[in-house]
């Protein structure tokens, strides 16, 4: 995995704690996850990619 150990990562996830601390790293990981789920749709579906945001049914649940 890109030369990348099992030491190493470690040490990135214990840095990742210190800078964000824990109670950021749910949001972090479901950001991630979204923008990864995101491009493996773009890259199946290449017809058509839809970037208008959403309606105010999204911005009511964040808050």
């Amino acid at each position: 995995m890109f030369g990348i150990g099992m030491p190493e990562l470690i040490v990135i996830l214990v840095i990742v704690l210190i800078i964000f601390g824990a109670g950021k790293l749910p949001q972090i990981g479901e950001g991630i996850g979204k923008g990864i789920r995101n491009f493996r749709k773009a890259t199946k579906d290449q017809e058509e990619i839809d970037v208008t945001p959403k309606k105010s049914e999204e911005v009511s649940e964040k808050k």
